[in-house]
């Protein structure tokens, strides 16, 4: 019999065109579940409504955040709509689970002085500075960055070709900073690596990976002395949230982060917004609060 986990995974990367961090999480966390319920001598073909919110008071019990457990409901609602779509079950066991509530955490940005001490005071080699000016410049996703080509890059138009979530494919403007930066990488990127004629950015290896370009964002936060965690995806939230607070439009800066519905970006307005009553309360004389 085909492990239905097999033909769920082929179907993400297939089908979905999903990325392969998306693939490797869903398929981990149907496999905890799966687990959960060969432990109680069940399948996950077999399970119930029931049994799969059991697994779920499971997960609370053991520590879960509710974000954590919120993707895996994502996960096994997947999944399950897959089975049903593939007729491997005439019901859907898990179409009626509800998302736990979670608190609409804002996302960590830098503020403009900390992303300008960050690129004067890192110590940073012509690869890692052409790649953090990339992302801040762009807005760009991790795996965006990792899988862009040479011939993605027109730098005379300042633009690259990116293909994001979906494989959906759009274009992004990149500033004069980045723009010089990738010219000088560029010129001795033999240097880092051979292994890929195509790729853009480069190791020993071949491809650069997600866990280098991690720890070059990392190495040149501790560098610059920002004494705080610092990650492609706050160089992603910095980008959306100084756009936004430089007046420009909400729907263009959909566009460039690649959001499909507006809804996603509009938590970037709330961080604008509590930076605004931040500066008001600080700098208005009749705000200002008493110590």
């Amino acid at each position: 019999m085909v492990n239905p986990l097999d033909t769920f995974r082929q179907h993400l990367i297939s089908e979905k065109g999903a990325s392969p961090h998306t693939v490797r999480n869903y398929v981990r966390e149907v496999r905890d579940l799966q687990a959960f319920l060969e432990e109680r001598g069940l399948s996950l073909i077999k399970a119930s409504s029931w049994d799969l919110r059991a697994y779920l008071l499971h997960c609370k019990k053991r520590g879960l955040a509710p974000t954590s457990i919120a993707r895996r409901v994502a996960s096994i609602r997947c999944f399950y709509a897959f089975l049903k779509g593939r007729g491997i079950l005439k019901g859907n066991p898990a179409r009626l689970l509800r998302t736990p509530k979670k608190g609409k955490a804002l996302p960590r940005v830098l503020s403009i002085a900390e992303a300008k001490r960050l690129f004067e005071a890192g110590k940073m080699d012509l690869r890692d500075r052409a790649i953090v000016e990339l992302f801040y410049a762009s807005g760009i996703r991790i795996s965006e960055l990792v899988g862009l080509n040479l011939n993605d890059i027109d730098l005379s138009q300042g633009q690259i070709r990116v293909m994001g979530k979906g494989k959906k494919e759009r274009i992004v403007l990149i500033g004069s900073k980045a723009i010089e930066a990738l010219r000088a990488y560029l010129t001795k990127r033999g240097l880092y690596g051979k292994g890929d004629d195509k790729a853009l950015f480069v190791t020993s290896r071949g491809r650069i990976s997600h866990t280098t370009v991690r720890r070059i964002i990392n190495k040149a936060s501790v560098s610059s002395g920002l004494g705080k965690p610092l990650s492609p995806h706050t160089l992603r939230h910095s980008f959306a949230t100084h756009m936004l607070e430089g007046g420009a439009d909400l729907r263009v800066v959909q566009e460039l982060l690649g959001h499909a519905n507006l809804s996603t970006t509009q938590i970037y307005t709330h961080l604008t917004t509590k930076r605004l009553k931040e500066v008001y309360t600080r700098s208005h004389p009749r705000a200002r609060r008493k110590d």
